[in-house]
């Protein structure tokens, strides 16, 4: 959920302007001191203050919220990593790589876009997949403007995905994506389709893959985006932390080396995470549900699990810019998708 009113002054921000408006200044004239104001007073005119700098600084800055949705591999988090200039989501060939709502953050001293790349819309069949897509659910409501993403190869079967919408009262942008491998007729086609379909704001046919003109789309973002001050402190990028980025690059080699049910029964937990000055040192546990999936990823002699944590080092280094000592240990939770205390202590539910 988006922060509330309190949360969105930095207190440096706050302490800054404390000094400059005191209760003696505006009260001077009639002798009033602050010690026999009560604490009501008090309470209020700190209020008062905080209402003032969130005013402030709401002026001609602007910040908000884009949730990008769509069915799975419709290529929402490549666009979000183009759109951010780093790679906050993994990516695979595999539906439903993205499990999280994961928040990637554009700056700029004139404004704040929060984006939210979500997990892709299905009709879900356990556990796991409803919590999914509550998070979806949960940046419709968030968001200040919607972006739909859409495949040039679907066939229109994306009631799910419209069904999410019903309600929203956000203005919504069709993006219809890979469009380098379609031609110029079908994409007419679709943008027709979309356009008597949902009457958006506007239809774009790209290529998240090969999206090269960033400060356009911003720019066209922008256009719906309120004043406000930023919802983050203006360096950062993402929401999540680093423990939470080397779990992502662990099941993303996963999903990348294995076929059929491993990648959808697997999940990584990092157990330690340690940052010498020299290396990080990080420990994980890769859940399975079954014996059977715990050798096959394991592989004759543990070549498979070797394979996956050399694979994995290299990203992290490449990620944390830091030299990465990684281990890896494979556990069995049975059922673990279904099961709603190992959901949330996987931080799939609230």
């Amino acid at each position: 959920m988006s922060p509330t009113s309190y949360q969105l002054l930095h207190p440096a921000l706050f302490f800054v302007f404390i000094p400059a408006i005191t209760p003696g200044s505006l009260f001077s004239k009639s002798k009033m001191d602050i010690v026999s104001l009560n604490w009501t007073a008090k309470i209020k005119f700190v209020s008062l203050q905080s209402k003032f700098i969130l005013f402030i600084f709401s002026m001609g800055h602007q910040a908000g919220f884009v949730s990008i949705i769509g069915k799975p591999n419709a290529g929402k988090s490549t666009l979000m990593n183009a759109l951010v200039g780093e790679k906050m989501s993994i990516i695979t060939s595999k539906a439903q790589t993205t499990r999280h709502r994961i928040l990637g953050i554009v700056n700029n001293p004139d404004y704040q876009i929060v984006f939210s790349d979500t997990p892709g819309i299905i009709k879900p069949h356990y556990a796991l997949q409803e919590s999914m897509m509550h998070q979806v659910e949960g940046s419709i409501v968030d968001a200040d403007l919607i972006m739909l993403m859409t495949d040039i190869n679907e066939q229109h079967d994306e009631q799910d995905v419209l069904e999410k919408l019903e309600g929203s009262l956000a203005p919504l942008i069709v993006l219809i994506n890979k469009i380098d491998e379609s031609d110029e007729e079908t994409v007419m086609q679709k943008i027709a389709y979309w356009q008597e379909k949902l009457q958006p704001k506007a239809v774009y046919a790209i290529s998240a893959l090969h999206l090269q003109d960033i400060a356009s789309f911003i720019d066209t973002i922008l256009e719906y985006m309120p004043e406000h001050p930023p919802y983050y402190e203006k360096d950062a990028l993402t929401d999540r932390n680093d423990r939470f980025f080397a779990s992502e690059i662990i099941r993303e080699k996963i999903f990348k080396s294995y076929k059929k049910e491993i990648p959808y029964s697997t999940e990584v937990i990092i157990t330690a995470f340690k940052e010498d000055e020299k290396i990080y040192r990080i420990s994980s546990e890769i859940i399975v549900e079954r014996d059977s999936q715990k050798n096959i990823l394991i592989g004759p002699g543990g070549a498979m699990l070797k394979k996956i944590g050399t694979y994995a080092r290299k990203d992290m280094e490449e990620f944390f810019q830091h030299k990465v000592f990684l281990e890896m240990f494979v556990k069995v939770i049975p059922d673990w998708r279904s099961k709603k205390n190992y959901l949330k202590q996987f931080g799939y539910e609230d």
